[in-house]
């Protein structure tokens, strides 16, 4: 495997999530993760600096496992990859613009910008349902796929990503969609089970009714669902009944880490050229 990777494929992905923040080296080639994942707890209050403080800690322990691991490429190479993350709120042009399940604190940082400086390499940030989206989409369930795709991220919130004929749009944020008069994530994101003490039939059952209200206002040609309720599919999906196919996120929940190199990757690219703009735009 070392003789085949190639500096230029390699960039590290971040998951921002409400409980963890995690991490790996991605060869953006496959997909496949070259070395271990590291998961740092995320700080409580979860403020801009000291989040970013992590994320820094935990860039250094990845490349240090690289550098250690005899790949070969030489210790430049750590120097040089770049870092894209994740985040749980819309984001534009490497600002946060929502926080619905962070600290409010990030509602207008500017998360590019400042991760750059404190990490001293090209960070690229996007919504982290886009971000795992795109690796599902690139490498996973919805590879190939036309049409309509609607990427759920069933965690602490509830993500969406959009893509039509492969293409994404960013920042869809339809969790919060209204249903029965209550923002829809309430309810059937996966923190919500725990919140009011549901069954996995009753928590089932409101996130089919959510389907349904998806399907009547979009029409999808297909549902990917991933994030962390994905890895426990046995317990709902016998409960889902809306005519648009549901499939398993092949990925699972480390599609936010891979999504997360592959706009690093491309930033990094648009940056050598002298392009702006949104990684995945």
């Amino acid at each position: 495997m070392a003789n085949d990777l190639r500096s230029a494929d390699l960039a590290i992905g971040i998951d921002f999530g409400g409980s963890g923040i995690k991490g790996a080296i991605v060869n953006v080639r496959t997909g496949e993760f070259v070395g271990d994942r590291v998961r740092i707890p995320t700080p409580q209050p979860s403020v801009p600096r000291e989040v970013i403080a992590v994320m820094d800690t935990l860039v250094r322990r990845l490349l240090e496992q690289f550098e250690a691991s005899g790949h070969g490429l030489g210790a430049s190479v750590s120097g040089q990859m770049p870092v894209g993350v994740g985040v749980p709120a819309a984001t534009k042009h490497g600002m946060v613009l929502t926080a619905a399940n962070i600290d409010p604190a990030w509602i207008g940082f500017q998360a590019e910008r400042e991760m750059d400086l404190a990490m001293g390499r090209t960070v690229a940030v996007g919504n982290d349902a886009d971000v795992a989206g795109l690796a599902e989409m690139r490498f996973g369930a919805g590879k190939g796929q036309q049409g309509t795709v609607i990427v759920l991220t069933i965690g602490t919130g509830m993500g969406t990503a959009l893509f039509t004929d492969g293409q994404l749009m960013p920042n869809t944020e339809l969790g919060h969609i209204e249903i029965n008069g209550h923002d829809a994530e309430e309810r059937v994101a996966e923190s919500a089970r725990s919140r009011f003490d549901l069954s996995w039939k009753e928590w089932a059952t409101g996130f089919d009714v959510y389907l349904h209200q998806l399907e009547r206002l979009l029409w999808p040609d297909l549902f990917i669902l991933g994030g962390g309720a994905s890895k426990r599919s046995d317990n709902y999906m016998q409960h889902v009944t809306v005519k648009t196919p549901v499939v398993i996120a092949t990925l699972k929940n480390n599609a936010g880490i891979v999504g997360g190199a592959l706009i690093a990757h491309e930033r990094r690219a648009r940056v050598a050229v002298g392009m702006a703009g949104e990684p995945f735009s």
